[in-house]
């Protein structure tokens, strides 16, 4: 569904800037029990969200930091919007060398889909986030390394620290 909308600033601690969903196009979406959309803006930059309840009866999607300066827009701006399912297995791209660390790992690949698709797309996204593929080959290894290490839980204070110590990992 395409709709054009004005990038707004939110006053959270959390989030920036925002995109109200109308409302015809978040009931068309709720209704049909999508959870996650591939939002695409001005018909070129796209990534995976999903709607956020303002708390006031209607939902906003995040354009986050990075997505405004590759469209050159920012609060006050309007955009033209296009939603769409995200039909993808885990509401995030999977990075080639984290699927292929997941073959070769089957302890490693189990803790990783026995944990909940929040905390998978969570790891994907900081696997996927970096553009060289040593780094993201780094960091699924030290991802894999972590859940082992911790019974297939995740302790994000440790997995940072994990990040820091294993710079030199090869």
């Amino acid at each position: 569904m395409k709709f054009k909308a004005e990038l707004k600033p939110i006053i959270r601690p959390t989030w920036a800037v925002h995109l109200i969903i109308p409302d015809k196009v978040a009931t068309h979406f709720k209704k049909a029990g999508i959870k996650r959309i591939i939002v695409k803006i001005n018909q070129s930059v796209e990534y995976p969200a999903a709607f956020i309840p303002t708390g006031k009866g209607n939902f906003f999607v995040n354009v986050n930091k990075e997505i405004r300066k590759k469209l050159d827009v920012d609060v006050g701006d309007k955009v033209e919007v296009e939603i769409v399912e995200d039909k993808s297995k885990y509401g995030m791209p999977m990075p080639e060398e984290f699927q292929e660390l997941l073959y070769q790992d089957i302890e490693g690949d189990k803790l990783f889909h026995d944990l909940t698709p929040g905390r998978q797309r969570s790891l994907l996204h900081i696997i996927g986030k970096p553009k060289s593929m040593d780094i993201r080959i780094r960091k699924g290894l030290i991802i894999l390394n972590h859940l082992k290490a911790h019974n297939g839980k995740i302790d994000y204070l440790t997995l940072n620290q994990d990040f820091k110590d294993g710079k030199d990992i090869f």
